[in-house]
C-alpha cells in the first residue's frame, strides 16, 4: 500500500497496457510507425490517448482543438470519441507530421471529422477568437511549442465553454521542472504555466465559483494537466 503515486516499474507499466488499453490495428500502426521516426519522443503515450477519448465521452464534446498533431496518434482517439456531428480542428506548423496524420484519418474514416490549420497555434487561436469562437469550444488538447504554455491557456480559456477542459500534455517534463538549476527556456515556460494554473484554481474566500479554473496534474506519460473550466 501507498499514499502518494506509484514510481511505474516497465513490468507495472506493461500490466497497466495489458489490462486497460484499447488500441486497434490502426492506432497500433500509427504508434509503430512513430517509434521510427527520428521524432518518435513527441508522439503521447497511448494510455494518454485512452483517456483523452473517455474524457470526451465523460463531457459530451462536440468541437474540440488540438494544439500539435504531429503523426496524429491523440487526434485518432479524440475524433473516435466525437458524435456524428462532432468536429475536431488541429494545428500544427508541419506539413510532414500531419501528411502522416491523414493516412489514419483516411485509414479511421475521420476525415470528415476532422480539420487542419498549418498555421502557429497562437495565431489560428486568435484568429478564431476574431471571428466570434469565444466560449465555444467543448475541449482543448495542447501539446505545442512548450515556450508558448502559458500563452496557449490564456488564450485557450477564452475559447472554452464554461465547463469545458482543457488538457495539457508535457507538464512534468521529464522531471525537469523540479529542477531549479535547469534554466532551459522550454523548462522555465512549462514552470510558469504550471504556476499559472495553480494560481487560477486557488479557491479564496473573495473568488467567485464561476470564475478560475479546477484543475489536476495526473502524473501519466510526461505528465497530464486536466483544466476544468468554471
Amino acid at each position: 500500500m501507498t499514499n502518494k503515486t506509484l514510481n511505474l516499474t516497465e513490468a507495472v507499466y506493461n500490466y497497466l497496457l495489458e489490462v486497460t488499453l484499447q488500441e486497434d490495428e490502426i492506432l497500433r500502426q500509427c504508434r509503430a510507425e512513430t517509434a521510427a521516426h527520428a521524432r518518435a519522443i513527441m508522439q503521447i503515450a497511448p494510455e494518454q490517448g485512452q483517456l483523452l477519448g473517455l474524457l470526451l465521452r465523460v463531457i459530451g464534446a462536440k468541437r474540440v482543438l488540438e494544439l500539435g498533431t504531429f503523426t496524429g496518434y491523440s487526434s485518432v482517439c479524440m475524433a473516435r470519441a466525437l458524435p456524428a456531428d462532432g468536429r475536431l480542428l488541429c494545428c500544427d506548423v508541419s506539413e510532414e507530421y500531419t501528411a502522416i496524420a491523414r493516412k489514419y484519418w483516411r485509414a479511421a474514416g475521420l476525415e470528415e471529422k476532422i480539420g487542419l490549420r498549418l498555421a502557429p497555434a497562437l495565431d489560428t487561436m486568435r484568429d478564431l477568437l476574431e471571428h466570434g469562437q469565444g466560449g465555444r469550444f467543448d475541449f482543448i488538447f495542447i501539446d505545442a511549442v512548450k515556450e508558448e504554455y502559458p500563452a496557449y491557456y490564456r488564450l485557450a480559456c477564452e475559447l472554452l465553454r464554461p465547463g469545458g477542459l482543457i488538457a495539457v500534455d508535457n507538464v512534468l517534463w521529464d522531471g525537469k521542472v523540479a529542477d531549479p538549476d535547469n534554466q532551459e527556456a522550454e523548462t522555465v515556460a512549462i514552470r510558469e504555466f504550471n504556476r499559472l494554473v495553480h494560481n487560477d484554481s486557488a479557491h479564496e474566500e473573495s473568488a467567485h465559483e464561476d470564475t478560475g479554473v479546477d484543475s489536476c496534474l495526473i502524473p501519466i506519460g510526461d505528465g497530464l494537466t486536466v483544466i476544468r473550466k468554471r
